[in-house]
C-alpha cells in the first residue's frame, strides 16, 4: 500500500483505505446485499430492485461512497 500512497500523494490525492467486504454483492442503487446479486463474475443484477451493471463498476461505486463517507466523517471530527 505504500507505493499506492506515494503515487496518490505525488498526484495531489489522498488515499483512503476502505474495507471491500461485500462491495461486489451490494447494490449501488438500493443497498440490498445478497450473494445472488452477483450472477456471474462480470454481471451484477440486484434481486431487490432489478438494477443491473457490470459487477466491477457496481463495486467501484460502493467503494467510492465508502471512502467519501470516511473522509467526511474525518473532516467532521
Amino acid at each position: 500500500m505504500t507505493i499506492l500512497s506515494h503515487k496518490a500523494e505525488s498526484a495531489g490525492r489522498k488515499l483512503i483505505a476502505v474495507n471491500p467486504a461485500n462491495t461486489s454483492r451490494t447494490c449501488a442503487e438500493c443497498g440490498h446485499c445478497a450473494k445472488e446479486n452477483r450472477t456471474t463474475q462480470a454481471e451484477f443484477r440486484c434481486t431487490a430492485c432489478g438494477h443491473t451493471a457490470h459487477a466491477d463498476l457496481n463495486a467501484a461505486v460502493n467503494i467510492l461512497r465508502a471512502g467519501l463517507a470516511l473522509r467526511d466523517a474525518a473532516e467532521a471530527a
